[in-house]
C-alpha cells in the first residue's frame, strides 16, 4: 500500500515541525519553498518558547503541550545529529515580566494568578529578588513574575533541526519552488500546481506562515491571514546584562490588541552569544519591508527605562519581519471545509517559534485519527475571523 503524499508548502519552523513529524510517523512529505529553509518569518523572530504571555484557554495550553515536547524532540534530534541539536541553542532561562505602575501590578498579578490556576508555574518575585535576578533592570518595579518554564532557541537553527530530522526520516526538500494553484477533483485538493509541473497530493499543508493568506487564495480556499510587522534591536556582545527574557507587562495587551497602529512594548533577552535583542513593536503594513527610525526609536525608548544598563549599548543592527495575524488571536489548525485534502497549520502571529512543535504534534494526531493531546476546536478554520 503507497503511503500518504502530504505536501508541506513552507519551510519555516512551522513547516519543518509539521515535516518532521509526518515524516518520522510513515507519511511520504514533499516540502515546497518559494525560497530557502527558515528565510522568511522564521530568520526574522526572536526565537521564544513562552507560556508567560497567553492568558487560560487553548493558546495556552497548546504552549504548554510545545514546551513539553521541545526538550524531548530536541533530545532525540540529539541521538543523530548532536551538532544540529546544539546549533538549536535551545536554552531554558525562563522568564521575567514586571510591572512599572500599580495599575500594571494589579492587571500582572491577577494575569498570573488566572495562569497559575491553569498549570503554569508562576514565582512572585519580591524587590530584593528581582535585583538579583536582573540587576540590570529598574528599580522602580511594582509586581514582577518569573516564569521557569519560558525557553530559548535560535530560530534557524531550531527550524534547521527539525528540517533535517524530517529529511532522515525520509522527506524531500524543495527550495524556489513556489506553490502556484492546485488541482481540485470531486472536491478534493488533488495537487499542487507550480512553475511548469503539477505535484501531486493526497494532502496538502498550508504552512506559510504571513504568506498563508495569499498561498491559500492561490489554492482557492482563502483563509484571512494577514502580515503584522516586528523589529528587533540587536546589540553587540554583553555578556551578563541580560540574564532571562524580560518584558515589560503591558506585552501582552500589545499582542492581544487589534489595532493596524504602531504598539511598542519593552522586551529584552540575550543569547548564547552575549547580544542582547530589543524588541518589541507591531503595525499592519502589508508587506512592506522598510525599516522606520521612529519604530526603532520608540523601542529603544521603552527599553530604556526597563533596562537603565542598556544606555551605553552599542546596537550594531536592526531586522524586521511579519508575524502571520489573524483577527481572534488564535493560529489556524485544521483541514479546510470548502477543500478537503487542504490542510492550514499557520496563524501563530509572535509565537510561531515556539508553538511549531506543538501544532505539528497535532496535526499529525489529526490526520492519522489517534487521541488528540488537547482540544483543538478554537483553531479550526471554519470560525469568522478566518474565512475570507
Amino acid at each position: 500500500m503507497d503511503r500518504t503524499r502530504v505536501v508541506v508548502i513552507g519551510a519555516g519552523i512551522v513547516g519543518a515541525a509539521c515535516a518532521r513529524e509526518l515524516a518520522s510517523s510513515g507519511f511520504d512529505v514533499l516540502v515546497l519553498d518559494r525560497g530557502r529553509p527558515a528565510g522568511g518569518t522564521t530568520s526574522h523572530g526572536e526565537g521564544n518558547v513562552l507560556v508567560s504571555d497567553k492568558g487560560p484557554g487553548a493558546e495556552l495550553a497548546l504552549a504548554q503541550l510545545s514546551a513539553r515536547l521541545w526538550p524531548q524532540i530536541l533530545a532525540e534530534i540529539a541521538v543523530t545529529d548532536p551538532r544540529a541539536a546544539a546549533a538549536t541553542e535551545f536554552d531554558p532561562k525562563g522568564g521575567i515580566v514586571v510591572a512599572t505602575t500599580e495599575a500594571g501590578a494589579r492587571a500582572l498579578t491577577a494575569f498570573a494568578a488566572a495562569q497559575a490556576a491553569a498549570g503554569v508555574r508562576t514565582e512572585r518575585l519580591t524587590a530584593a529578588e528581582v535585583a538579583a535576578a536582573e540587576p540590570g533592570l529598574t528599580r522602580e518595579v511594582t509586581a514582577a513574575v518569573r516564569y521557569p518554564e519560558d525557553a530559548q532557541v535560535q530560530p534557524a537553527g531550531a527550524a534547521l533541526a527539525l528540517l533535517g530530522a524530517a529529511l532522515a526520516a525520509g522527506a524531500r526538500l524543495r527550495t524556489d519552488t513556489e506553490a502556484t494553484g492546485a488541482v481540485v477533483r470531486g472536491g478534493r485538493i488533488t495537487g499542487v500546481r507550480t512553475p511548469g509541473e503539477v505535484i501531486e497530493a493526497d494532502v496538502v499543508v498550508n504552512a506559510a506562515g504571513p504568506w498563508a493568506g495569499p498561498v491559500s487564495a492561490r489554492l482557492g480556499a482563502p483563509v484571512a491571514v494577514r502580515p503584522r510587522r516586528g523589529e528587533v534591536l540587536v546589540t553587540t556582545s554583553m555578556p551578563g546584562v541580560v540574564r532571562h527574557k524580560v518584558y515589560d507587562a503591558d506585552y501582552v495587551g500589545a499582542v492581544e490588541t487589534a489595532s493596524g497602529e504602531l504598539q511598542t512594548s519593552a522586551v529584552v533577552e540575550s543569547t548564547w552569544g552575549g547580544t542582547v535583542l530589543i524588541g518589541s513593536s507591531r503595525r499592519r503594513v502589508g508587506f512592506d519591508d522598510t525599516i522606520r527610525p521612529d519604530v526603532l526609536g520608540a523601542i529603544a525608548a521603552k527599553a530604556l527605562r526597563l533596562f537603565p544598563a542598556l544606555a551605553d549599548a552599542t546596537i550594531m543592527r536592526a531586522y524586521g519581519g511579519f508575524r502571520p495575524y489573524v483577527d481572534d488571536h488564535r493560529p489556524v489548525l485544521g483541514e479546510d471545509p470548502r477543500l478537503a485534502n487542504l490542510w492550514h497549520a499557520t496563524g501563530h502571529e509572535g509565537a510561531g517559534i515556539g508553538l511549531s512543535v506543538g501544532t505539528a504534534r497535532l496535526l499529525r494526531e489529526m490526520l492519522t485519527g489517534v487521541a488528540l493531546s488537547m482540544p483543538v476546536a478554537e483553531f479550526t478554520v471554519d470560525r469568522p475571523a478566518v474565512l475570507a
